[in-house]
């Protein structure tokens, strides 16, 4: 299967850190890989209601959430660019996550099924020297992973408040030409690592 990546820009604002980052990892990707870019905020998902108890879900042929269903359905790569909010991801990111239990419980999708193997990354700026305060938003990623059956490729830190501040980061620059080039683990719950 050709490798195609899904960058999905979890930011309130358009340009950030998180997305400046996130675009210098990508051009390291060969020309022949596939990029798709979705920025969740342009695309809104209405407030996801958990059906699973009540009736069946119903796969969406149009609009926000058929177009982040197709686009994650044709992923063999999904990036969840969000920059740390509150220690965790944005709103417009969890809300996505928040669908993949619909979708998991959609007739006929197999979606589980469908991403158990792919890969899962993350790309975040947050404004503190300390990475461990951005533990929160990695166990999200990498439990999500481990619950589909993913691999996870972990997730590329830089430092940033203000817009361009991270083009400023160094480390997280030289990180980003080879954070793609790796061949990630099957993602793991902490209690299943031992």
């Amino acid at each position: 299967m050709t490798r195609r990546f899904l960058f999905l820009l979890g930011s309130s604002r358009s340009e950030g850190n998180t997305e400046l980052l996130a675009r210098r990892a990508a051009e390291q990707l060969p020309a022949d890989v596939e990029q798709q870019w979705i920025r969740l905020a342009e695309h809104p998902l209405p407030d996801f209601e958990d059906l699973r108890h009540d009736s069946d879900h119903v796969r969406p042929t149009q609009g926000d959430v058929a177009l982040l269903l197709d686009a994650t359905l044709a992923a063999t790569d999904i990036v969840i660019a969000s920059p740390l909010y509150w220690y965790s991801v944005s709103a417009h990111t969890k809300r996505y996550l928040d669908y993949w239990s619909g979708w998991l419980r959609t007739p006929g999708l197999d979606f589980k099924a469908t991403l158990a193997g792919r890969i899962l990354w993350g790309v975040t700026a947050l404004a503190h020297e300390e990475s461990e305060v951005a533990d929160p938003l990695i166990g999200t990623l990498n439990h999500s992973a481990a619950y589909m059956g993913m691999r996870f490729g972990g997730v590329l830190l830089g430092n940033g408040s203000r817009p361009g501040d991270v083009l400023e980061d160094t480390q997280a620059l030289a990180r980003a030409k080879t954070f793609f080039t790796q061949e990630p683990p099957l993602a793991r719950f902490p209690y299943e690592v031992s």
